[in-house]
């Protein structure tokens, strides 16, 4: 169980993933990096040591939406496949937050979106040891892009140097901006909406896998999903209160979501 308290707020951003739906084609990684200028992992990053590394390479990668295979361990024709997409969870009790020692990461702002301020990181990685669902990665190389890739960066987005920590952040720039459309429009920030603010994974997912919006907000579809029977979330026995939420009739996905044991009773 986490040991701080759990901040309330009005306004809840989250997901809801339907595992079912889901088919695992990973345009909701592709999209989070293009979104948010995550830099591919390219062999020209070791240059400078002369040393070359194959750019499929687990270990060097980075990305902020993660594409798990799970499978309910069983021979065919019994066999059943699962994929799982796991971006920040943005926590109402982050595991992350408390220890930062430069107050770095921060749960404060309207929504429950975990900040990362990267100028006030220092790289010492307490939240990557901290996070239980492996969502912080850590920038040991400056960012390359190959020849030409440099020229369609969003300019919405900061770059991030080596040496700090990143993560998802619910493509916070959307946000930002769908507060700013509703004030141009005469509308209510703090009100947003089904559909204003969408984050990137959540738009271009073909299979409507990824469903986002205001949690607390009745109007809003997810809410409905949260709120179902065959909604759950991951590690939720850890009680750090997920605002990422997942969908599934398949009773052994449920399992595997809260890690129980083959012969574990559920709680």
């Amino acid at each position: 169980m986490s040991g701080h308290a759990t901040k309330e707020f009005k306004v809840r951003w989250g997901m809801v993933i339907d595992v079912d739906k889901c088919t695992g084609c990973g345009a909701c990684m592709v999209a989070c990096q293009v979104e948010n200028n995550i830099a591919p992992a390219t062999p020209e990053m070791d240059a400078w040591a002369g040393v070359t590394h194959d750019a499929s390479n687990k270990l060097r990668t980075l990305t902020w939406m993660l594409v798990y295979e799970i499978n309910n361990k069983k021979a065919f024709p019994e066999y059943e496949a699962a994929y799982m997409p796991r971006p920040c969870m943005q926590c109402a009790s982050p595991a992350c937050v408390p220890v930062c020692p430069v107050v770095a990461t921060d749960k404060n702002e309207e929504g429950g979106i975990v900040s990362q301020v990267y100028p006030r990181c220092i790289g010492c990685r307490y939240c990557m040891a901290a996070c239980p669902y492996h969502a912080r990665y850590f920038n040991w190389f400056d960012p390359t892009w190959p020849t030409g890739m440099d020229k369609g960066l969003s300019p919405s987005t900061s770059v991030r140097p080596r040496g700090v920590v990143e993560k998802c952040n619910f493509c916070h720039t959307r946000f930002q901006q769908a507060k700013d459309k509703a004030r141009q429009d005469g509308g209510d920030p703090n009100n947003l909406p089904d559909g204003a603010y969408v984050t990137a994974c959540a738009e271009v997912c073909p299979t409507g896998a990824i469903v986002f919006g205001d949690l607390n907000n009745p109007e809003h579809k997810v809410h409905e999903l949260a709120h179902s029977k065959y909604a759950f979330r991951l590690l939720e026995k850890l009680g750090l209160g997920p605002q990422v939420y997942y969908y599934s009739k398949r009773e052994w996905v449920h399992r595997l979501g809260d890690n129980y044991l083959p012969n574990e009773k559920k709680a």
